[in-house]
């Protein structure tokens, strides 16, 4: 998957589909370059181990989902947003976004300027957007942009063309602001979500680039989900050690791949053309072909599957939640 079902054995980090982050986005916003839309897509509606629908409810009250911001090339967040959801006793959902700049941004979310307060979470066809100040706001239920022959991958990559994804939903944050409000020209991007538990937050699930989580087994999953962007050279050995088994690279070559994969941050410049691996990502780039030519050094080129027709032209660009 793209970060879908990313946690032991393709279930689900903290046995939660509502903590598991499938797809990171940043890109232009269409016909206003001075703004930009960031899109974190969590809670896959179908689970793959064992296979059925989740829950319903969009996003675990309490949890944290941030989107955190690096602007320096240290890969420590220097800009944060964090967002808190929270349900009422009719079942709707509504949520509290903080924005969080300097040191506290390389932290937990819980304080920092509220910039939308109580905004309502849509779970049906009707998409409820929230505008404040520069910002607009969208949360809840759509359709699942990300385009992948899935069966295929698993049938030793023999694809077909058939989009396991084509009548899936997830649940969206898009964020529509300012360029500067991101705090430089190029910065990079990623996502994470926390669980409130006994003992404090604890992170579930993290990413920038798509399909990372696929070269990392057992333990060494876990502590990459666990894990900071900022340590991820920790990690370069297990990616190169893949790539060598997977697309016949010399060790040299796979440390090499390796080290343009890590840290796993979307690298954006909103003053650029948006286009995946080079700068951010649209709804529309086909992430798997660009993946599975680097995995297997260009044995496998593509899945044969390109993207929804059910994208909209406008906020929030994610096409309406299937039935």
């Amino acid at each position: 998957m793209s970060h879908h079902a990313s946690g032991p054995n393709f279930g689900f980090p903290r046995d939660d589909a509502r903590l598991d982050m499938t797809d990171l986005y940043a890109f232009t916003k269409p016909g206003d370059p001075a703004k930009s839309i960031i899109v974190l897509n969590v809670h896959p509606s179908f689970a793959l181990n064992p296979p059925g629908l989740t829950t319903t409810e969009p996003f675990a009250p309490g949890a944290l989902y941030e989107v955190k911001v690096d602007t320096d090339g240290d890969a420590i967040a220097d800009i944060a947003y964090s967002v808190l959801f929270s349900s009422s006793g009719d079942g709707k959902q509504s949520a509290t976004m903080r924005r969080i700049q300097g040191v506290r941004a390389a932290g937990v979310g819980e304080e920092g300027e509220i910039i939308v307060q109580q905004a309502p979470v849509s779970v049906g066809q009707e998409a409820l957007v929230t505008k404040a100040g520069d910002y607009r706001f969208f949360f809840g239920r759509r359709s699942d942009p990300f385009f992948f022959d899935a069966k295929g991958n698993f049938n030793q990559m023999q694809f077909t063309g058939d989009d396991f994804f084509t009548d899936k939903n997830v649940c969206s944050i898009v964020i529509e602001l300012p360029n500067s409000a991101l705090g430089s020209n190029r910065v990079g991007i990623w996502a994470r979500t926390l669980d409130k538990t006994g003992e404090g937050w604890i992170q579930a699930d993290r990413g920038g680039r798509p399909l990372q989580a696929v070269f990392l087994p057992g333990e060494e999953r876990e502590a990459y989900l666990n894990g900071e962007p900022a340590n991820d050279d920790r990690i370069i050995g297990v990616f190169a050690h893949e790539l060598e088994h997977s697309g016949g690279y010399r060790p040299e070559d796979a440390v090499g791949v390796a080290r343009k994969l890590l840290p796993d941050i979307l690298s954006y410049n909103p003053r650029g053309l948006a286009r995946f691996p080079h700068n951010g990502r649209t709804l529309t780039d086909d992430v798997v072909d660009v993946f599975f030519s680097m995995l297997t050094n260009g044995k496998v080129t593509g899945d044969k599957v390109g993207p929804h027709g059910d994208l909209l032209d406008e906020f929030p660009y994610l096409g309406s939640p299937h039935d």
